[in-house]
């Protein structure tokens, strides 16, 4: 080999070696903390760096992102002398690299450390329900001490979260009976209003179906009521109109008669008093009044004038001539009608007698009626 290129060689290698060793690439959210002769000279940024070989040389390498600390679970007393484990979760990010690297040895461990007293600090002034419902205050006051002491470290604590609170078992146990007496107490208060409310539905509605069924039966009433009143107005208005008087009132009760003998339900008949003076006035008003009757003449003569003296008092009925033709029909008419009546009295007479619950009014109708 040839003399002069043994040290050219050399001399590359000599080169390369002193560019690689000035030469350093920082990557991006990475710092470098450059020693010189064993003292701190300065922090490297991303990108391309030259630092003087043999005497610079890369002490730490940080990450300047923020970073997430899950710490084991810790025990710790409340206030009223129960032990619970508290699982922590710690987001931090590193804003100095220098103080990270040179103010504190492990900042991982000083921060899980303090982390530690200063929940025993807080919780320690708590009961066990307040720790299970202060969640917030306490994360509050954990990032407030670790910022403040982080401070100086070149550590910033952006937030700081409860992870678990377990307590014993036997307080688990009993958290859950009471709040299941509690949900069954829920349950219970609106069981009871739901059937409050049902009652006070179904109350009112009865209430407006009574009101309702009231009114229908009122307005009922009212419009039979009116019915009636306009029928026997008109009844009354067609009587006036064509003038009727007592004798055709009369002819009219006896028809009537029969029909009060005819319901099943009767046991015995009342014959009314004036079923002779009825008949006496039918057949004294279109012939002789002596007909059908079987009076003596002294009872005829009285019984003509008893029907004169209501002739006079139903002024301007109309007058029927005995020997008129209509005389003779309504003679006949009321025969009838009286015959009638007698086989209905006693019909209703024989009926009461095979009951033995006949009875008759005090004066007994003459025979044949």
């Amino acid at each position: 080999m040839d003399p002069v290129v043994i040290p050219i060689l050399v001399a590359a290698i000599v080169v390369v070696f002193l560019v690689a060793a000035t030469v350093r690439i920082v990557p991006q959210a990475r710092r470098y903390n450059i020693e010189r002769f064993g003292r701190y000279r300065r922090t490297l940024q991303p990108g391309l760096n030259f630092v003087l070989p043999v005497a610079d040389r890369v002490n730490t390498k940080l990450d300047v992102r923020e970073q997430v600390y899950s710490s084991d679970p810790k025990p710790v007393i409340t206030e009223d002398n129960l032990v619970v484990n508290i699982d922590t979760v710690l987001y931090y990010q590193i804003t100095d690299p220098r103080a990270a690297a040179y103010e504190v040895a492990d900042y991982l461990h000083a921060i899980d450390q303090l982390t530690v007293t200063t929940l025993r600090n807080v919780i320690g002034s708590m009961d066990l329900e307040g720790t299970l419902t202060s969640r917030e205050e306490i994360n509050a006051r954990l990032r407030a001490v670790l910022d403040e002491a982080t401070g100086k470290w070149g550590i910033r604590v952006n937030r700081v979260e409860i992870k678990a609170i377990d307590p014993p078992n036997t307080i688990k146990e009993a958290m859950e009976k009471q709040m299941r007496a509690e949900r069954d107490k829920r349950a219970a208060i609106l069981h009871a209003e739901g059937e409050r409310q049902a009652k006070i539905l179904t109350a009112e509605g009865t209430k407006q179906k009574d009101i309702l069924e009231a009114q229908g039966t009122q307005q009922a009433m009212i419009l039979r009521a009116d019915g009636e009143s306009k029928a026997v107005e008109l009844v009354f208005q067609a009587v006036h109109r064509n003038n009727a008087d007592a004798k055709v009132l009369a002819y009219k009760y006896l028809e009537t008669l029969p029909h009060l003998a005819q319901s099943d339900n009767n046991t015995f008949w009342v014959i009314p008093g004036e079923l002779t003076e009825a008949i006496r006035t039918v057949t004294g008003a279109f012939g002789d009044r002596s007909v059908g009757t079987g009076l003596p003449p002294a009872a005829q003569r009285e019984d003509a004038t008893d029907a004169d003296a209501s002739d006079k008092d139903h002024v301007g009925a109309p007058e029927v001539e005995a020997n008129s033709t209509l005389a003779l029909d309504a003679v006949a008419a009321a025969d009838e009608a009286a015959k009638q009546a007698a086989v209905a009295v006693s019909d209703a007479k024989a009926e009461a007698e095979a009951a033995g619950e006949t009875r008759l009014p005090g004066r007994p109708p003459a025979s044949g009626t």
